[in-house]
């Protein structure tokens, strides 16, 4: 790309001059009733890009017209499903030449590139489905939130468990208090199998050439220059460096989180802590780095009616932290061998709601609660949803200004990991630790040169 191709696709695309939110964002398209919806995948490969092209796919009034990804690799095999749709790979031409053209995107690319591509989606007037945790800083959060706001835009997290029944009927027995009001929530994360994506470091000192079929600059965006090195960082285990992932907690935090957050109508949390794994606290290399294998994370809220007490206490355990003991017997004692590797365990003063991930939501003591129906949900695909919505239909379940604000929260945990043992005052209003000066640092990133973007 030359020179003049770079600064007419900045100057097009508004992502260096036009701040979230500006009256000049266009609006989108309308409609027809029976027409189609014109789609653009942004990231076709990796651990869920071919998944999600899938979803998209298999909507009767989705038509997928553009693709892209920086691995042709990856953008050959997205092709042969959709043969007709125009390629590209870098984003920002994309949204040059596609223009009116499309209507909606989705991004699903490594987390540090979500706030560029979502931000400059979103100020073209394009409907956004971004993957979790929606961005990799907790001021791009904000950002997005404040320009999705834009009159007309329909918004989606990839938070697909959310419209599954066991999600939906967490959230609807929390706010009607089935198991009383709610004194403590614990989340783990410890999922068998998954330390191959947590790596320890140090990062490569060599430099290997990336593949031709790689453009390993644009793969990079916003992060610092680093040496392309194999099967390091492309195209799964980046979630394991702090320069284009935000660790475990990140990853699978906001699926954890949803439910909690929706059925109690939490808002910004009073405080956040994090406890993490000796051997990485002690490594210089690995801090600079890499997320460490092992996190207990406690985030305190305010209370509210659905809570008890003035303040809500959540802990999230992940690697090689697990729940505590009295947490694990209330599982056992409704025939759980093991505690699952991922769920949420919320206790209220009448009892417990118990949702392992994917597995659906429990009522405990199981005996108390038998006379308690379910809900009869109607079936809901998540993407689908979203797409339903750019066609005029319901606001999504995850749009970005109801799960903007927990992804935040979540990524304030991944703040106070870098700053372990501190017990982290939160200015919600303020954006900032109002007494901790390093923590502060951690809440935005310094973007590589010509990647800046404006507002965040």
């Amino acid at each position: 790309m030359t020179r003049n191709d770079f600064l007419k696709l900045s100057a097009t695309l508004g992502l260096w001059s036009l701040a979230p939110g500006c009256s000049s964002t266009p609006r989108p398209r309308r409609i027809s009733p029976n027409g189609q919806i014109q789609h653009a995948c942004i990231g076709v490969g990796g651990m869920m890009g071919g998944n999600d092209l899938q979803q998209f796919l298999s909507h009767p009034r989705c038509r997928i017209v553009a693709l892209c990804d920086v691995d042709t690799g990856h953008l050959a095999k997205a092709a042969a499903l959709v043969p007709d749709a125009r390629r590209y790979t870098d984003w920002r031409e994309l949204l040059v030449q596609e223009g009116s053209r499309i209507d909606s995107v989705n991004i699903t690319v490594p987390d540090h590139m979500h706030a560029p591509i979502a931000l400059a989606a979103l100020r073209a007037g394009k409907h956004v489905y971004c993957q979790k945790p929606l961005c990799h800083d907790v001021a791009e959060c904000r950002s997005l939130v404040r320009a999705a706001a834009a009159p007309g835009l329909v918004t989606q997290l990839g938070t697909q468990h959310a419209s599954g029944t066991g999600d939906r009927q967490a959230v609807r027995w929390l706010q009607e208090g089935v198991i009383g009001r709610v004194r403590r929530v614990v989340l783990c994360a410890n999922r068998p199998g998954a330390e191959k994506y947590r790596l320890v470091g140090p990062r490569p000192a060599t430099a290997t050439p990336a593949p031709s079929t790689l453009a390993w600059d644009l793969w990079l965006g916003t992060a610092p220059a680093r040496p392309f090195a194999p099967d390091l960082y492309h195209p799964v285990n980046w979630r394991s460096w702090q320069d284009f992932g935000t660790g475990w907690s990140g990853d699978i935090g906001c699926h954890l989180f949803d439910a909690v957050w929706k059925g109690l109508g939490l808002q910004a949390p009073l405080t956040v802590r994090a406890e993490v794994q000796e051997s990485w606290q002690q490594s210089p290399e690995r801090r600079r780095d890499t997320w460490p294998q092992t996190n207990h994370i406690t985030w305190t809220f305010p209370g509210n009616d659905r809570t008890e007490g003035p303040v809500l206490t959540v802990d999230w355990y992940d690697g090689d932290a697990y729940p505590p003991e009295d947490v694990q017997a209330i599982a056992r004692a409704d025939g759980f061998k093991t505690y699952p590797g991922e769920a949420a365990m919320i206790i209220g003063t009448e009892g417990s709601l118990f949702l392992p991930h994917t597995s659906g939501a429990r009522l405990l003591p199981r005996e108390k609660f038998a006379g308690v129906q379910r809900t009869s949900f109607a079936a809901r695909n998540h993407y689908h949803h979203f797409l339903d919505g750019c066609l005029g239909g319901e606001t999504p379940e995850s749009h970005f200004a109801r799960s903007g604000p927990m992804a935040e929260t979540i990524l304030l945990g991944t703040v106070a990991v870098r700053v372990p043992g501190t017990t982290l005052r939160w200015d919600a209003q303020g954006l900032r630790f109002p007494d901790s000066p390093e923590a502060n640092r951690y809440l935005r990133r310094s973007y590589r040169r010509g990647w800046q973007m404006a507002g965040v």
